[in-house]
Protein backbone atom coordinates (compact mmCIF):
# COMPACT_ATOMS: atom_id res chain seq x y z
CA UNK A 1 0.00 0.00 0.00
CA UNK A 2 1.77 3.30 -1.14
CA UNK A 3 2.05 5.88 1.79
CA UNK A 4 -0.56 8.84 2.10
CA UNK A 5 0.58 11.88 0.85
CA UNK A 6 0.66 14.81 2.87
CA UNK A 7 0.60 18.30 1.61
CA UNK A 8 2.78 20.99 2.21
CA UNK A 9 6.41 22.53 0.75
CA UNK A 10 10.10 21.95 1.28
CA UNK A 11 12.64 24.23 1.27
CA UNK A 12 16.30 23.80 -0.10
CA UNK A 13 18.91 25.59 1.21
CA UNK A 14 21.61 27.08 -0.82
CA UNK A 15 24.15 25.22 1.52
CA UNK A 16 22.42 21.81 0.90
CA UNK A 17 22.74 22.43 -2.52
CA UNK A 18 26.70 23.56 -2.12
CA UNK A 19 27.40 20.23 0.02
CA UNK A 20 25.48 17.81 -2.61
CA UNK A 21 27.55 19.28 -5.34
CA UNK A 22 30.89 19.50 -3.58
CA UNK A 23 30.37 15.63 -2.66
CA UNK A 24 29.74 14.53 -6.37
CA UNK A 25 32.57 16.66 -7.86
CA UNK A 26 35.03 15.28 -5.27
CA UNK A 27 34.07 12.06 -5.56
CA UNK A 28 34.17 11.95 -9.59
CA UNK A 29 37.13 10.26 -11.64
CA UNK A 30 40.30 12.89 -12.23
CA UNK A 31 39.10 15.56 -9.84
CA UNK A 32 41.88 17.16 -7.80
CA UNK A 33 39.92 19.72 -6.10
CA UNK A 34 38.09 23.34 -6.56
CA UNK A 35 40.41 25.98 -7.92
CA UNK A 36 40.98 29.18 -5.33
CA UNK A 37 43.40 31.33 -4.60
CA UNK A 38 44.75 31.94 -0.69
CA UNK A 39 42.23 34.35 0.02
CA UNK A 40 39.12 32.08 -0.85
CA UNK A 41 40.82 29.00 0.72
CA UNK A 42 40.75 31.34 3.61
CA UNK A 43 37.33 32.31 3.22
CA UNK A 44 36.37 29.30 2.99
CA UNK A 45 37.85 27.43 6.52
CA UNK A 46 35.26 30.46 8.26
CA UNK A 47 32.34 29.16 5.96
CA UNK A 48 32.06 32.50 4.66
CA UNK A 49 32.90 31.40 0.94
CA UNK A 50 32.92 28.35 -1.74
CA UNK A 51 35.78 28.91 -4.13
CA UNK A 52 35.47 27.48 -7.54
CA UNK A 53 31.62 26.80 -6.83
CA UNK A 54 28.82 29.14 -7.78
CA UNK A 55 24.96 28.66 -7.32
CA UNK A 56 21.95 30.26 -8.73
CA UNK A 57 18.38 29.87 -7.96
CA UNK A 58 15.64 30.59 -10.85
CA UNK A 59 13.53 27.83 -12.88
CA UNK A 60 16.21 25.49 -11.78
CA UNK A 61 19.76 25.60 -10.29
CA UNK A 62 22.31 27.13 -12.19
CA UNK A 63 25.66 26.02 -11.32
CA UNK A 64 29.13 26.97 -12.35
CA UNK A 65 32.31 25.38 -11.26
CA UNK A 66 35.84 26.06 -11.77
CA UNK A 67 38.10 22.57 -11.13
CA UNK A 68 41.43 21.19 -11.03
CA UNK A 69 41.97 18.05 -13.19
CA UNK A 70 44.56 15.18 -12.37
CA UNK A 71 47.50 15.68 -15.41
CA UNK A 72 46.96 12.81 -18.07
CA UNK A 73 43.34 12.11 -17.92
CA UNK A 74 40.87 13.07 -20.90
CA UNK A 75 39.41 16.86 -19.80
CA UNK A 76 36.28 16.04 -21.88
CA UNK A 77 35.48 12.60 -20.22
CA UNK A 78 36.38 14.12 -16.55
CA UNK A 79 33.77 17.29 -17.13
CA UNK A 80 31.40 14.43 -18.20
CA UNK A 81 31.71 12.20 -15.45
CA UNK A 82 31.11 15.56 -12.69
CA UNK A 83 27.88 16.80 -14.96
CA UNK A 84 26.80 13.23 -14.59
CA UNK A 85 27.73 12.56 -10.85
CA UNK A 86 26.35 16.21 -10.12
CA UNK A 87 22.56 15.91 -12.14
CA UNK A 88 22.18 12.48 -10.27
CA UNK A 89 22.89 13.57 -6.83
CA UNK A 90 20.98 16.48 -7.08
CA UNK A 91 18.28 14.72 -8.56
CA UNK A 92 18.13 11.85 -5.77
CA UNK A 93 19.02 13.91 -2.92
CA UNK A 94 16.97 16.67 -3.18
CA UNK A 95 14.70 16.25 -5.62
CA UNK A 96 16.13 19.31 -7.71
CA UNK A 97 16.96 19.70 -11.35
CA UNK A 98 19.88 21.28 -12.62
CA UNK A 99 19.19 23.80 -15.59
CA UNK A 100 22.52 24.81 -16.55
CA UNK A 101 25.98 23.46 -15.50
CA UNK A 102 29.13 25.65 -16.97
CA UNK A 103 32.64 23.81 -15.92
CA UNK A 104 36.05 25.62 -16.13
CA UNK A 105 39.37 23.82 -16.25
CA UNK A 106 41.73 25.97 -14.47
CA UNK A 107 44.14 24.23 -13.98
CA UNK A 108 45.83 20.39 -14.45
CA UNK A 109 47.32 19.09 -11.33
CA UNK A 110 49.83 15.89 -10.62
CA UNK A 111 47.70 13.21 -9.24
CA UNK A 112 48.94 12.91 -5.37
CA UNK A 113 49.72 9.57 -5.89
CA UNK A 114 52.92 10.20 -8.22
CA UNK A 115 54.06 11.30 -11.18
CA UNK A 116 51.46 11.51 -14.42
CA UNK A 117 51.18 9.06 -16.78
CA UNK A 118 53.86 8.71 -19.33
CA UNK A 119 51.68 8.23 -22.23
CA UNK A 120 47.75 9.27 -22.95
CA UNK A 121 45.90 6.46 -24.76
CA UNK A 122 44.03 7.09 -27.96
CA UNK A 123 41.50 5.16 -29.15
CA UNK A 124 38.11 4.79 -30.34
CA UNK A 125 36.63 5.64 -26.78
CA UNK A 126 37.73 9.24 -27.09
CA UNK A 127 35.81 11.98 -26.64
CA UNK A 128 35.62 14.67 -28.95
CA UNK A 129 35.11 18.56 -28.37
CA UNK A 130 31.67 18.18 -30.14
CA UNK A 131 30.60 15.05 -28.16
CA UNK A 132 30.56 17.16 -24.80
CA UNK A 133 28.61 19.85 -26.66
CA UNK A 134 25.75 18.02 -27.90
CA UNK A 135 25.44 16.32 -24.33
CA UNK A 136 24.12 19.79 -23.40
CA UNK A 137 26.87 20.99 -20.68
CA UNK A 138 29.16 23.86 -21.19
CA UNK A 139 33.07 23.24 -20.55
CA UNK A 140 35.35 26.38 -21.17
Amino acid sequence: MPARQTPGRSLVTRRAVVDVVRAATLGSYGVTGFTGGPVARSLARLDLAHPGLTVRFGDGVELELDLDVALGVPVAEVARQVDSAIRYALQRTLEVEVRRLIIHVGGLRVAPAGDPPAVVPSGAGVVRPRDLADSGTDVA
